[in-house]
């Protein structure tokens, strides 16, 4: 396994938690043909304000014992390590939920597409943890 310093960690995770959030709100936006204009415009009202909720309750709580852990290692580490190995058991878990969501048609796309918009929007905000993290160190 590549093993990296402890800031590469955080800036793998920085960037991957932005990377899934553009990905969410791309395939909100896939639907976005699908809604009539009222139902659109409610949809990205009601994602944005569940990002901001579950990004200021949940994710950026969840960075920040990510920065806290990883600043704890002393030298080079696996370049996996930038989450606990249980939370890769969660993101099968999240990647496969959303898959089935997607593409069975049980779940309506009017319902979707705020929950992508909203978990897109707060991971893609509580990345921003990252970063301010490793700014703040590059500047002292």
């Amino acid at each position: 396994m590549p093993r990296v310093h402890k800031n590469i960690l955080i800036l793998i995770a920085g960037v991957l938690w932005s990377g899934v959030g553009i990905l969410l709100n791309f395939f909100a936006s896939r639907w976005y043909h699908i809604l009539s204009q009222n139902e659109l415009i409610i949809a990205i009202i009601v994602g944005v304000l569940l990002g901001t909720a579950i990004s200021y309750f949940g994710f950026s709580g969840l960075a920040q014992k990510n920065i806290d852990r990883i600043n704890l290692y002393k030298n080079k580490v696996c370049m996996w390590a930038f989450q606990k190995w249980q939370s890769y058991i969660l993101i099968i878990f999240m990647i496969s939920l959303g898959i089935f969501m997607r593409t069975s048609g049980f779940v309506p796309k009017i319902i979707l597409t705020p929950l992508y918009i909203g978990i897109g929007f707060a991971l893609f905000t509580a990345s921003f943890k990252y970063y301010i993290f490793l700014f703040k160190i590059n500047i002292k």
